[in-house]
């Protein structure tokens, strides 16, 4: 996924930048608005309102007047007027300063679900053959409910994010675990063969070899 982080904070942008990279997304990062409204079409944009050359919010303003791109403000400037006048002109969240580097790539991922709804999984988070219903922490594979321990549920839950995508197990282990996690990574074989067992094969997660994992959602039958 393609990022534009537009702050002009070097240390703040430097450091969101380095764990969105860790994270595996593409970013690219300008310091003016007149750079982020010369950069390339992206995905998603992280603006920062307090800019050398303009305020953040008239960026937002045009970012917004030329598409529908997903915009998350990321701001020190954290009051009640800033967050509201930041939606009103068309921003799909805001996260006041200071943040950390997971806050923020939850709050990517909500926005881009909104966003994407109807693309992919249905509005019902199904995968196939496989329902998620994340607001209940279940999940059901022929309309049958199938029992996953926590960690197994969160994994799945990870891995149909970006269904397709090839995922390091470094990334898994951050995301599901830990960022801090110092044991072996042999659990996370351990809880992805107790995934195909109870999936049926109805989620195919792919293992590439010395790098991670991938999640392909198997045909259904005809």
């Amino acid at each position: 996924m393609r990022v534009l982080l537009v702050d002009d904070d070097e240390p703040v942008a430097t450091s969101l930048r380095r764990g969105l990279v860790r994270y595996g997304y593409q970013v690219e990062w300008v310091a003016t608005g007149a750079e982020a409204l010369q950069a390339p079409p992206v995905d998603v944009v992280l603006l920062d309102l307090g800019l050398p050359d303009t305020d953040g919010l008239d960026v937002c303003r045009s970012l917004r007047a030329r598409g529908d791109v997903p915009i998350i403000v990321i701001s020190a400037r954290g009051d009640e007027v800033d967050r509201v006048a930041g939606l009103e002109l068309g921003a799909d969240d805001y996260v006041p300063k200071p943040f950390g580097v997971r806050e923020v790539i939850a709050r990517i991922r909500a926005v881009m679900r909104r966003v994407n709804r109807g693309q992919g999984p249905d509005d019902a988070g199904r995968y196939g053959r496989v329902r998620i219903d994340r607001r209940a922490a279940r999940v059901f594979l022929d309309e049958v409910e199938v029992p996953l321990t926590r960690k197994e549920y969160e994994l799945l839950v990870f891995l149909t994010e970006e269904p397709g995508a090839l995922l390091t197990r470094e990334r898994i282990m951050e995301a599901v675990w830990d960022a801090n996690w110092f044991g072996p990574t042999k659990t996370l074989d351990v809880h992805v063969s107790a995934l195909r067992r109870k999936l049926a094969g109805a989620l195919i997660i792919e293992a590439v070899r010395g790098v991670g994992f991938r999640l392909v959602v198997a045909a259904a039958a005809p």
